[in-house]
């Protein structure tokens, strides 16, 4: 399994019914050994993307003690394999949870498992709980009490984030999945017997759960389970109940600003070493019970949409060395699939590897039914890559960017035989691609989706204004103009006059720069900086640059601005694309069809 491993970590698959799941085995540590072992159940949906820094440094705790520990992703989430739109999900769900410990069980050889749950993960794990005896304990971090409440919830979210959208809120007849019921939040999608079976859940009703012990954490803003940890302990259950900080930094907030729970994270550490029956350690010496578990699966069949005929596709965990251990999920053609090519997917801002509302999965899993291989890879301190040393986490800019990008190509190009390569991204992951091929990194085709900065240097931050910022807010304040409340904070002192101030003289000043910069490309000489030389010489070198955007972006004007005449002189090498009814993320479903629309026509012209 070395092929497998990062850190003390181990990429695999297992089966959970019909569906086989992607999960991470995180190993005990070498100098300790727990009599017990840990399942991680992650929440769902956009709440997954951003905790997922710190559900992956909550099983690293977990291990650190001594405890073999398995997180994972549910069927048709994350990376493991789909499932019927129609299907309740919940249910399914619950059976993931169950399949996990006996995955865990197996591969430790443990019998005693805690469940770890994260919102709706804590409702899951609570379910499954009721249905597997080997379930010794419950950790629940802001438990989903109610399953009703949970999908009101679920619905203001998505109310809140249409608010001002110019998207229609739902897909159309053309593009809405089979289950014309089904509920999108932030791109994820909940069938409609899923929110039927939600209506029927409520962990109040439900009786006491059958682990005798339980620890409940809540966030200290949002505190939801107090009520029901106390009735636990009326009902006889040895549960401890917590209100600690860092959930909203955890959970609710995008992945390049969220931050990890380090209290509740000590809080798991302490409850879990707590004495109990038996032993909390077993010696060093012991020996194991039984036979040596088989190995783990290493790779995944995913069959193809349409026709039972067909092959399946593959997909399996990559690891890559520069300077750091680098993860990635790459995504092969059926056997005996002609090989059209290859695509490499990077991080958009710190989301992992899935990509917003999990697009890149399906972007690779349907070029790769198309004949091409699909590399998504997380950079060094993004998703599940190591971080290289002296540097941060969760770096959405990092210098290093180009070297790991560089040892993606060497890889497709060596080991999957293709010899065109497509490399892309959406918004940092499209700067990135645009600085590979500055770089010139030898890819054939540059695709960038809604890049809002074209230049950024060492030293610089996402806290600090971006230029695109001194595109989009004047449009803003102008449409603000008309309105009475605008005035009134104005003259209250409630808005900054020199924010706005130094805002439109950033503005004007871009405008300025645009036209020097192609008067001086006319006479030929040579500037710092000069996003349209660059795209021109990437242009010469015979590669294709296509940019999508969603309508007004702002990196459409800033491109426009910087690029200059540049971009007419391109020509065809140069393919400006526009999304209509869709936010930055692509976060309604129609939006995203139209994305993999313009991608593929794109992806699949001749050269």
């Amino acid at each position: 399994m070395a092929h497998c491993t990062i850190d003390m970590a181990d990429a695999l698959y297992f089966d959970s019914g019909a569906h086989r799941l992607f999960g991470w085995y995180h190993r005990p540590h070498p100098d300790k050994r727990a009599n017990f072992a840990v399942v991680v159940c992650k929440p769902f949906g956009y709440e997954a993307i951003c905790a997922h820094r710190s559900v992956r440094a909550f099983s690293d705790a977990a291990a650190s003690l001594g405890a073999p520990t398995l997180r994972f992703d549910y069927a048709g989430t994350g990376d493991s394999s789909e499932i019927d739109p129609r299907a309740d999900q919940l249910e399914i769900w619950i059976q993931d949870v169950i399949a996990a410990v006996g995955e865990i069980r197996r591969l430790s050889g443990l019998h005693r498992v805690y469940l770890l749950g994260f919102r709706l993960g804590a409702l899951l794990a609570t379910l499954a709980a009721g249905r597997c005896d080997a379930v010794a304990g419950l950790i629940l971090v802001a438990p989903v009490i109610s399953g009703r409440r949970y999908v009101r919830e679920l619905r203001t979210m998505r109310l809140a984030a249409s608010m001002g959208s110019e998207s229609s809120g739902g897909a159309t007849a053309d593009t809405a999945p089979a289950d014309a019921g089904f509920m999108e939040v932030s791109g994820f999608l909940f069938s409609s017997a899923t929110i039927a079976a939600f209506a029927n859940v409520d962990l109040k009703s439900q009786g006491v759960p059958s682990p005798a012990e339980v620890l409940v954490i809540d966030g200290t803003a949002v505190p939801v389970a107090r009520a029901w940890s106390e009735e636990l302990r009326r009902a006889g259950v040895r549960a401890m109940y917590l209100a600690l900080p860092g959930l909203v930094e955890m959970l609710m907030t995008a992945p390049h600003f969220a931050s990890i729970p380090t209290e509740m994270i000590g809080a798991m550490r302490d409850w879990l070493t707590q004495p109990r029956d038996g032993p909390a350690l077993i010696p060093n010496d012991a020996k194991d019970q039984g036979v040596d578990p088989p190995p783990p699966l290493t790779a995944m069949s995913l069959p193809s949409l349409g026709s039972a005929h067909r092959a399946p596709i593959t997909e399996r965990p990559l690891f890559l060395t520069s300077d750091t251990l680098l993860f990635g999920i790459v995504t092969e053609p059926a056997q005996g699939e002609t090989l059209r090519g290859a695509v490499i997917l990077i991080n958009a801002g710190a989301d992992y590897h899935i990509g917003a509302s999990g697009m890149y999965v399906a972007l690779a899993r349907h070029w790769a039914r198309s004949g091409y291989v699909v590399l998504r890879m997380d950079l060094a301190g993004i998703g599940d890559s190591g971080t290289r040393p002296g540097r941060p986490d969760n770096e959405v800019f990092p210098p290093g960017a180009l070297d790991d990008i560089r040892a993606a190509v060497d890889w497709v190009r060596s080991r999957s035989g293709a010899r065109d390569i497509t490399l892309g991204g959406l918004c940092s992951g499209a700067y990135h691609t645009l600085r590979a091929a500055i770089a010139a990194i030898p890819v054939n085709r540059a695709v960038m989706v809604n890049p809002e900065t074209f230049f950024w240097s060492e030293g610089m931050s996402i806290y600090d204004r971006q230029t695109a910022e001194l595109v989009r807010q004047p449009n803003a304040y102008r449409n603000k103009m008309l309105s009475s409340e605008a005035w009134r904070r104005l003259f209250s002192g409630q808005i900054d006059v020199r924010y706005v101030f130094g805002t439109y003289a950033g503005r004007f000043k871009l405008a300025l720069e645009s036209k020097f910069r192609d008067m001086a490309r006319r006479l030929r000489i040579r500037l710092p900086n000069d996003l349209g030389l660059q795209l021109e010489e990437i242009g010469a070198r015979g590669v294709r640059l296509i940019f999508v955007f969603s309508r007004g972006e702002p990196g459409i004007e800033l491109l426009k601005l910087q690029g200059g005449t540049s971009l007419n002189r391109l020509g065809e090498r140069c393919r400006i694309r526009i999304v209509d009814n869709a936010d930055h993320v692509f976060s309604k479903i129609e939006s995203r069809i139209s994305l993999e629309r313009i991608l593929s026509d794109e992806l699949f012209a001749p050269p």
